[in-house]
């Protein structure tokens, strides 16, 4: 790049970025006084709101590469863990999340101590902290700056060396992350997100359509054609046992890792948990979902332009993507462009060290100062305490992430498993408390103290021996953990069944097309399964009749339901006037 072009891509870069923290600061000045308005951005979060920060806290740098990355290198099978994820989202809105709020809870500890004792809470807190504290977020701003530096070639234009370049893009991307978490709190993180979010969409329509027009050679139908009748292979989403991530898994381990995610991972449900209305989360809860359908589209079919375009000869899978951003996205977008995949890993960093805090001063700080003076901190306490944490983790994270780059195989190889320590005790412990009352605190400490013995001994000791794939692993010790839970439950009962204590702090009339709405989500998942299989776009002769009629019965069913739920809406609007 050209010195006038870096001028251009800096300047529109950081005029959008202005723009974001603008109105970011307008929409959250003085509603972070309070410990409801810095953790839960005052309970008054909307649907818009509550989509736009979780797609982005979702999304992230490593996942453009990453996936697009897998696409150009083998086919579409890892959007497995995009697509369903869209069926967490509906069990998050139709079931967890009324009962979250029904609690008013803050974090996900709170619930666990409510529901089981004050030992299992602090273990729960210890899991995550832990793993958010020495992993998740020292990777995401190893990862986020890696891919800055992919796209932009930051030491040439620094003329710093790799490290050096890295330290510095470290601290840049996490100290300008870092204000939204620690002076916003959480509504200045979901408003900077939703607006990010935009900017995502956008470019994600933007590069395959730049794309297909490169591939037709200025002629987007004739990309588009290419695209659909030569290494069709590459659009099989359907994984064989040696893909990136097998058919088999969707059925197993993936619903338990999405389970986690969507339903219990702090840094993500803290969101919904700041809906003003329990309408308002499941509408955003579920808009959400269909943005984990849309990106496949956005986010792998690029990679196999890519793959078109330049051949399996690309000296790494990951190289597929920031080729294709360098060779087909017009100079004017740059800027733009880079805002964007800023914003993405700004997002996941300051949305990870929000939670990191919240979890700090209401699960540990909290407790703590209450056991000594007999009373909990001031609200003001609080969140100067969140604050001073995050200042605390993030100057923390500044130092472990460049670390990374000393020995990447082994510690991405511990950033790839590290979640399993925590994923499946945290899903168990969490969907027998809830629909449970008998199962007493015992049950989930022995399952915290099992799984991370028995899970560090499969994939550290045993590893080598034990060749199953990870997410059926993840699928036996959930069968196994919950049978613990329930055995506990039988042998040692609690002597008083639990009873949930109700504490409403906002409407939880739910939205009256949430359930139909949910069908039309999982209708869209299996038919965009269908299009992306030998039955649809990945057949060389193109979409067969059989996915035509399997096609045609979802959207009539659809149809058929829709007219129904309409109908029933309009005659109880009718009663009740």
């Amino acid at each position: 790049m050209t010195g006038t072009n870096i001028a251009f891509t800096l300047g529109t870069c950081i005029a959008f970025m202005a723009l974001v923290g603008w109105i970011s600061w307008m929409k959250t000045r003085g509603s972070a006084e309070t410990k409801d308005g810095y953790f839960l951005a005052g309970r008054g979060l909307g649907a818009t709101f509550i989509a736009g920060s979780l797609l982005l806290t979702n999304l992230s740098a490593e996942q453009l590469i990453g996936l697009n990355g897998s696409a150009y290198g083998y086919n579409l099978s890892s959007m497995g863990w995009e697509v369903t994820a869209a069926v967490a989202t509906i069990a998050m809105a139709l079931i967890f999340l009324p009962r979250y709020l029904a609690g008013a809870f803050t974090t996900l500890p709170q619930f666990l101590g409510d529901r089981f004792d004050p030992v299992v809470r602090r273990m729960s807190v210890v899991l995550f902290m832990l793993g958010y504290g020495l992993v998740t977020i020292p990777s995401v701003l190893y990862s986020g700056s890696l891919a800055v530096i992919a796209f932009f070639d930051v030491p040439e234009l620094t003329g710093l060396g790799n490290f050096e370049a890295l330290v510095v893009t470290v601290i840049a991307i996490g100290g300008i992350g870092a204000i939204y978490a620690i002076f916003g709190g959480l509504r200045a993180v979901a408003v900077s997100d939703t607006l990010n979010g935009v900017g995502l969409l956008i470019i994600g329509i933007a590069v395959p359509v730049f794309g297909l027009i490169a591939l037709g050679g200025g002629d987007f139908g004739a990309g588009l054609a290419t695209l659909g009748s030569e290494h069709t292979e590459k659009l099989n989403a359907i994984g064989d046992a040696n893909a990136p991530t097998p058919f088999g898994t969707l059925f197993t381990g993936m619903i338990v890792a999405n389970l986690f995610y969507w339903c219990t991972n702090q840094y993500v449900i803290q969101r919904t948990l700041g809906a003003q209305s329990l309408a308002e989360g499941q509408k955003g809860v579920l808009l959400s979902g269909f943005f984990k359908i849309m990106v496949p589209f956005l986010m792998m079919i690029p990679g196999v332009i890519a793959f078109h375009m330049y051949g399996p000869g690309l000296g790494t899978i990951d190289e597929a993507y920031p080729r294709l951003i360098r060779d087909v996205l017009p100079l004017w977008m740059s800027g733009f462009f880079l805002a964007v995949l800023l914003g993405a890993v700004f997002s996941s960093f300051n949305s990870l060290l929000n939670s990191a805090a919240t979890l700090f001063s209401l699960d540990v700080y909290g407790p703590a100062r209450q056991s000594v003076n007999g009373a909990l901190p001031s609200d003001a306490e609080l969140v100067r305490v969140a604050k001073i944490a995050s200042v605390v983790i993030a100057l923390f994270s500044f130092v472990v992430a460049p670390l990374l780059w000393f020995s990447p195989e082994g510690l991405w190889q511990i950033i790839r498993i590290f979640t399993g320590f925590y994923n499946i005790p945290t899903v168990v412990i969490v969907i027998v408390g809830l629909f449970t009352a008998r199962v007493p605190a015992l049950g989930a400490k022995i399952v915290i103290v099992f799984h991370v013995i028995a899970y560090g001994l499969l994939r550290f000791a045993f590893d080598d021996v034990v060749t199953i794939h990870f997410l059926h692993q993840y699928a036996i010790l959930f069968v196994i953990e919950v049978g613990i839970m329930l055995a506990c439950g039988w042998l040692a009962p609690r002597k008083t069944p639990w009873q949930f204590t109700r504490n409403e702090q906002v409407d939880l009339t739910p939205w009256p097309f949430a359930r139909p709405l949910a069908v039309t989500l999982f209708s869209c998942v299996v038919a965009t399964y269908l299009l992306f299989s030998p039955l649809g776009a990945a057949s060389p002769q193109g979409p067969s009749l059989t996915f035509a009629m399997l096609v045609g019965a979802l959207i009539a069913g659809n149809i058929a339901l829709w007219a129904l739920s309409l109908r029933r809406a309009g005659s109880k609007a009718g009663q009740s006037a």
